[in-house]
């Protein structure tokens, strides 16, 4: 009876968590649901249809990387270029996944998998941001990760239904929504004059390689950049501080 009980209490802390998840990553999601309409009208122009597109958006999860291959899409597909292109932009996982590793003490070894297969830049915001104020909860990563992944994968459908009706789809604005999205989060962030070194030193990598390399690289040089002045802020701390 005691074990049923516990067992009860459990349940309801793990649907408490998960509800707390939901709610906290509706501001991604109004920011997604544009976005997702205008690559889903992008890639149903480029002959996509709504079922590939889903299959897509379900399987890949990663917006960024399928508005670059959207825009790179010709017939036939250049597979290589694709998957070069999709592994650079989404190598910043490796950043991201490496920063929430310590955090997930309270998750079984499945769910450290599942969880990071279901990793996307707001989710992995809203779990720091969660680990910084107390204890990153499976449920509460659950979600958060279910409500911003069918909220996606639904809004990329919908644009392919209704992309071909619309003559240009970009005019609309509707790829800001994910520009505003990230500066609402950066803002979660701040510590003070610290937070600032860090992102000024991701931007002015970003901008540099972008103007001088283009393509994709400028991603990967913002995160190095911005870790790199990290690690020496947080060396300078612990000298001062020992």
């Amino acid at each position: 009876m005691a074990a049923a009980h516990r067992a009860g209490l459990a349940a309801l802390g793990a649907w408490d968590e998960f509800r707390q998840g939901a709610w906290a990553v509706i501001p991604a999601v109004v920011a997604v649901i544009p976005f997702g309409l205008l690559l889903g009208a992008l890639a149903a122009q480029k002959g996509l249809s709504p079922l590939e597109v889903g299959l897509m958006s379900g399987l890949v999860f990663a917006g960024s990387a399928q508005l670059v291959a959207i825009d790179l899409w010709t017939e036939p597909a250049p597979w290589v270029l694709l998957g070069l292109t999709a592994l650079t932009i989404n190598a910043r996982h490796l950043m991201m996944s490496a920063s929430l590793a310590r955090k997930l003490g309270a998750f079984k070894p499945w769910q450290r998998l599942v969880g990071m297969a279901f990793l996307a830049d707001e989710i992995w915001a809203l779990a720091e941001q969660r680990a910084a104020s107390g204890r990153l909860h499976p449920a509460f990563y659950a979600g958060v990760a279910a409500f911003l992944y069918l909220s996606f994968v639904c809004s990329t459908v919908a644009g392919a239904i209704v992309g071909p009706a619309i003559e240009n789809p970009e005019a609309w604005g509707f790829d800001f929504a994910f520009i505003a999205i990230f500066l609402g989060l950066i803002a979660g962030f701040w510590r003070g004059p610290a937070t600032g070194f860090v992102i000024a030193a991701s931007a002015i990598a970003a901008v540099l390689v972008e103007a001088h390399l283009g393509g994709v690289w400028h991603v990967l040089a913002g995160g190095a950049a911005g870790m790199i002045i990290a690690a020496l802020l947080v060396r300078h701390q612990a000298q001062r501080h020992p």
